[in-house]
């Protein structure tokens, strides 16, 4: 796959739009902020441009390397970057992609195909927003270098070996005065080129840490097919073998792969030119028209559904279903809060077309994997009779109203959602202290009793006739599922607040697996906090220390002596403490430490919820064998 450059790739295809300013001045109107979050998206643009020259079909290999010193190195064997002097800036055109943001081959329509790097901002953003970074291209039959400090150019572009070989590698050091901090976690880069290997079958992506050792490899000839095999790894499937079809038409590709399990959970990633469209859009709606109008057809066609029933809605078809569903078009158009949504128009047809065609064939040829899948979709729509007949039965009792809020639920006096928080706390004793120690302007306590129902195993009816969850709807005012609303939230904190505790850690995991699957974007507004409530209180003297963990203590007691004048109280739950306490400690926003939940990927989330969640003892195990080792303090894991 990997070759010499084409004739038709040479410098004037690199397209200079505008120069590289206020970059680091604002990097996060760049890579959306200068957390941990922005710090990966670095390698990620990094790699997205790599990921590009595997789309033209020139590159077939990317190595990611984090260096001991705190560098990070990307290299592909694609077709490098043209040096030659830039015919439109007069510098060499290494240095125009290095230096000028907007530029790149991917605007003109010359150089790339389809492109997943839409910007072409990468490479210029990274250079911006390192200390240190150093590029290799390897073009034309020889390997050149140039050095870079915070953006700008040490030297000129220097040739530095004789080569056939293609392909081009940056080395570069984020920089400490830009972000927050500047150490890379393996596992966040391993998932991400994990994706990018399933959606791109035949591409080797590899990563290593020098200081640890640690190395993985990522190759799937299987595409999207292996995708969906590993979201359903730790489920019980419907049918063994994923269902995967795909085209191309009007110059857009489409490739889809599902399989149902016996779970009550859809899950359905979608992506447009590799990037993951959050958001959905005209492929996803495409594809939900298909797949909804084929399994209706189908069902009737052998009976099982009689003609004075009412046809399967969406949401029974998709009941248990895993799908990836992968589009590479020319030139993609996103919306949405997020810009993560696909809104090519002519991209729904063509996706509904294909999807449709590939799984009326499949249903043909397999009739009895096609019954399999229809019975289910069924027993769905009864599930969903049921679980309507229940919302009416809440409805009626004004459960699910805004206007009757659960009688358990304390609110806060303001109705400005922006200001509001809602502490979800395990016990009535927790709450008692959560009341009286809670600003009453700005923070609602609602109580839970006992472990609320782990929605992973259970349908809608039993999930709505559960007294906590129920109460939980009515206090958010979203609704849930297909009813979701983001702009009827009443808070916009909603925090897990739980002992610091096994139970309490289950019972955080089971909010967590709730919210996941039936409240989704409601963890991807950035509404969901998980609270941090002290494991200890140390006194020595007049001196005290609330600590959250067994390691701070050690170091206070190193520091302090370890006295007998030294006592030390474990908070075995968050009963125990004062409401003064608790507010000092857990819920003064000037004081406390709440952590944001996010869904950064979702196809590990989906995995862990269902391992840890799901039916297979097996797996669990196997994970909490697995990761046992990275546990510190029980209590306070989760």
């Amino acid at each position: 796959m990997a070759g010499n450059p084409s004739p038709e790739y040479n410098e004037s295809q690199i397209q200079v739009l505008e120069g590289l300013e206020a970059v680091r001045r604002r990097p996060g109107m760049y890579i959306g902020s200068t957390s941990i979050k922005g710090l990966h998206h670095l390698v990620y643009e990094i790699v997205d441009n790599s990921i590009d020259e595997a789309l033209a079909g020139v590159c077939d290999r990317i190595d990611v390397t984090l260096y001991r010193d705190g560098r990070v190195g990307v290299r592909d064997n694609g077709r490098g970057v043209p040096i030659g002097i830039h015919p439109k800036v007069g510098i060499p055109t290494l240095e125009v992609v290095l230096t000028m943001l907007h530029a790149g081959g991917k605007f003109g329509g010359g150089g790339y195909k389809v492109s997943g790097g839409l910007h072409g901002v990468g490479l210029s953003v990274v250079n911006a927003l390192s200390s240190e970074l150093t590029a290799y291209s390897r073009f034309g039959g020889a390997g050149y270098v140039q050095h870079y400090e915070q953006g700008k150019p040490l030297d000129a572009v220097t040739q530095i070996e004789k080569t056939d070989g293609t392909g081009f590698e940056v080395i570069f050091r984020p920089d400490a005065e830009i972000f927050d901090e500047v150490g890379f976690m393996f596992d966040t880069i391993a998932t991400r080129l994990r994706d990018q290997a399933f959606l791109n079958a035949g591409l080797l992506l590899t990563l290593y840490e020098e200081d640890t050792g640690r190395q993985v490899r990522y190759h799937y000839s299987g595409g999207v097919r292996s995708f969906v095999e590993y979201l359903n790894l730790n489920k019980e499937v419907v049918h063994p073998h994923p269902i995967a079809f795909g085209g191309e038409k009007d110059g857009v590709m489409v490739e889809a792969a599902i399989q149902y399990n016996d779970s009550y959970v859809e899950t359905l990633l979608t992506f447009a030119n590799t990037i993951r469209t959050l958001e959905g859009g005209t492929h996803e709606a495409g594809l939900k028209a298909a797949l909804t109008r084929v399994c209706n057809d189908y069902a009737r066609r052998l009976g099982l559904l009689k003609e004075t029933d009412t046809n399967l809605s969406g949401e029974d078809v998709r009941e248990g279903l895993t799908v990836v569903l992968s589009v590479k078009l020319p030139e993609p158009q996103f919306e949405g809060q997020t810009k993560t949504k696909l809104g090519n128009s002519e991209v729904r047809g063509i996706t509904d077309s294909i999807v449709a065609d590939g799984l009326s064939t499949f249903f043909e040829e397999n009739p009895s994997v096609a019954k399999r899948i229809l019975e289910k979709s069924i027993q769905a729509f009864r599930a969903r009779e049921a679980a309507r007949k229940a919302r009416e039965l809440t409805r009626r009792k004004n459960v699910l109203e805004s206007s009757s809020l659960p009688g358990k639920l304390t609110d806060c006096s303001s109705r400005d959602p922006s200001e509001s928080e809602l502490y979800l706390v395990e016990g009535d004793s927790a709450g008692g202290s959560a009341k009286q120690g809670r600003n009453r302007e700005f923070q609602a306590i609602l109580p839970l009793r006992g472990k609320i129902l782990n929605v992973e195993r259970a349908r809608m009816d039993r999930i709505l006739g559960n007294e906590e969850i129920r109460a939980m709807i009515t206090a958010i005012g979203t609704g849930i599922g297909d009813e979701f609303d983001l702009d009827k939230a009443r808070y916009h904190r909603v925090v897990i607040m739980t002992d610091a505790d096994v139970d309490g850690s289950h019972i955080r995991t089971l909010l967590l697996t709730f919210f996941y699957r039936h409240m989704a974007p409601l963890i991807e507004a950035g509404y969901v906090y998980i609270a941090q409530p002290p494991l200890y209180l140390v006194k020595k003297g007049k001196q005290e220390r609330y600590l959250y963990d067994d390691q701070s203590l050690e170091r206070i007691l190193n520091e302090w002596g370890r006295g007998t004048n030294i006592n030390i109280q474990r908070y075995k739950g968050l009963g125990e403490m004062n409401a003064d306490q608790l507010w000092d400690t857990t819920m003064d926003p000037e004081t406390r430490t709440l952590l944001r939940v996010e869904l950064e990927d979702a196809a590990q989330a989906d995995w862990i919820f269902t391992v840890l969640m799901g039916e297979k003892v097996e797996s669990r195990r196997d994970f909490i064998q697995e990761h046992a080792h990275l546990v510190r303090n029980l209590d306070t894991v989760g």
